[in-house]
């Protein structure tokens, strides 16, 4: 997918983050380059200053704001990216003393969000999260949401009068949530109904370009975008899925996570997310040639938890094997089993995981159903898996996978 008009060259930009010691700074700074290179970016350089806390009025000190200041001029800078939350007073500051446009980690995954929404309901909560973390921003300049110039973190509602008036924006924000509030409801309605047909759920979770597109569409052909970039997808995705014993399960994609994933899009993605937390059992998917796998693994469990999903069977799906060599970092616990959803590799072991994670609500039978009570073999035909039929003489034989509860019904007809 192309973000940009064949008229307009990528934007050359300088990525700045600060080391505090809360966790690896230049993880994050190389994961926020392909975040970058995602939403069409060029990089030409990355810094990283030591610090204990961020300069109150610039983020990074007055002497190392000066160097980049000085290389963006030499280069041609067009923007540069903060891996940080930055204030809107820190924002305006670096602004004026570097004359290079400004925005920061959470603006630049809004702008991706943005830029890959599809379904109405994946374009309502974006524009919330854009609209919730803009508010504030819109001192001083009076259009911050989507500014004149295009570029990258501009995508969004556009330049109107929802943007220059709070009043307006608060109104639209509100209209915004009840929308959410009334697809939460279809949601929820749909959930209800699945649980009430016996349906069992499995949700594919994990970190962003783990693969997740990819082994929905090699298990149920689902014919989902899957490329090589973060947040490849953005709206949930729902296939059937055939289970060997016959049993059929609801396949459900759901929006990828990085690393300090903003709370704007934690909160406007709630319902998404929900559907790992009603689902039956959840496939933690991981790129297991990815140094950070492990790390990638806790922050798909971390945000699990919050969404008190503890109690819930979770499998970590080890995708990408084929590019790891004999090098595995393995889950400290748990459940977990190792593939490669490009090449089809390893899908025996996961489907046979799966079908003994879930609650076993079907199983192989066999059965002579009397001729008198031959609607039941249609029955068998229409609900479940018919394996084999033979009309004897003394009743109609039936092999087949069929529902627990139709065994417990008919317990008299079965032989085997």
């Amino acid at each position: 997918m192309e973000f940009y008009e064949n008229s307009r060259e990528p934007e050359k930009a300088m990525l700045v983050g600060i080391d505090m010691g809360l966790y690896d700074a230049q993880v994050s700074i190389d994961e926020l380059e392909e975040l970058a290179r995602t939403a069409g970016a060029v990089v030409l350089a990355k810094v990283i200053q030591k610090r204990d806390k961020p300069d109150s009025a610039t983020y990074v000190g007055s002497g190392r704001l000066d160097e980049i200041k000085e290389f963006a001029d030499a280069n041609e800078v067009d923007l540069l990216i903060f891996d940080g939350e930055l204030t809107p007073s820190q924002q305006r500051n670096i602004e004026d003393e570097t004359d290079v446009r400004v925005i920061d980690r959470t603006t630049l995954i809004l702008d991706i969000f943005a830029a890959r929404a599809r379904s109405n309901e994946g374009k309502i909560q974006v524009e919330l999260a854009q609209l919730k973390y803009s508010l504030p921003r819109l001192g001083g300049k009076g259009t911050e949401l989507s500014r004149l110039g295009g570029g990258i973190g501009t995508r969004g509602p556009g330049e109107s009068k929802l943007e220059s008036d709070r009043r307006h924006i608060r109104r639209r924000i509100q209209n915004l949530e009840e929308e959410l509030v009334e697809i939460a409801k279809r949601r929820e309605n749909l959930r209800a109904r699945r649980q009430k047909d016996g349906v069992e759920t499995v949700a594919i979770v994990g970190y962003t370009n783990a693969g997740k597109s990819t082994l929905m569409n090699a298990l149920t052909n689902a014919g989902v975008l899957a490329e090589n970039k973060l947040f490849a997808t953005l709206d949930p995705t729902s296939r059937a899925l055939t289970l060997p014993d016959g049993r059929d399960v609801m396949l459900i994609d759901t929006v990828g996570l990085v690393r300090r994933l903003p709370h704007h899009l934690v909160e406007a993605f709630r319902s998404t997310l929900e559907e790992a937390a009603s689902a039956t059992l959840i496939l933690n998917v991981c790129d297991a040639s990815d140094p950070c796998c492990a790390e990638h693994l806790n922050v798909t469990m971390n945000l699990l938890y919050s969404l008190g999903c503890q109690d819930k069977p979770i499998i970590s799906v080890l995708n990408k094997c084929d590019l790891c060599g004999n090098s595995f970092i393995l889950p400290s616990q748990g459940e977990f089993v190792m593939i490669s959803a490009l090449n089809n590799a390893g899908f025996e072991n996961l489907m046979a995981k799966i079908q003994l994670a879930l609650p076993l609500t079907r199983r192989k039978a066999e059965m002579l159903i009397p001729y008198n009570m031959g609607g039941l073999v249609n029955t068998i035909r229409e609900d479940g898996v018919m394996i084999k039929e033979d009309y004897r003489a003394d009743g109609i034989y039936v092999k087949a996978v069929v529902d627990i509860r139709f065994l417990e019904r008919y317990k008299d007809y079965v032989i085997g």
